[in-house]
């Protein structure tokens, strides 16, 4: 398969610190390339390439506005991806109770036996 017709999904493309702070430019507002490249110290051909990912993961999205493509974050993706994740944030929810729960009990269950010891 070609890099062309590769499509990221958002976990490989949130996988990458730099395409997290570029996620993190694009929340306050839309941006050109140029201003995005400019807070890091790497080439423009790299931010575009990660920008590439994050269009592939449907994260992003860049329009052209005269010369330049301004990029700015879908944000309907992300809540796609919140919903998917609340169910795991609800498991995990339930499972630190029952948790709490049985170290509480048990803890009563041992001061019950000693005292019947």
């Amino acid at each position: 398969m070609s890099s062309s017709a590769q499509k990221y999904d958002v976990f490989q493309a949130i996988a990458d610190p730099t395409r997290r702070e570029v996620l993190k430019l694009l929340a306050h507002k839309e941006l050109p390339i140029s201003e995005i490249t400019s807070h890091f110290p790497m080439s423009r051909t790299a931010i575009a390439k990660h920008l590439h990912i994050l269009s592939e993961a449907n994260l992003v999205s860049g329009q052209k506005v005269g010369r330049e493509k301004r990029y700015h974050l879908k944000p309907e993706t992300f809540q796609e991806l919140k919903d998917w994740l609340s169910y795991y944030d609800q498991f995990w929810s339930n499972k630190l109770s029952m948790l709490k729960f049985v170290v509480e009990n048990d803890g009563e269950d041992s001061r019950s036996n000693k005292e019947t010891d």
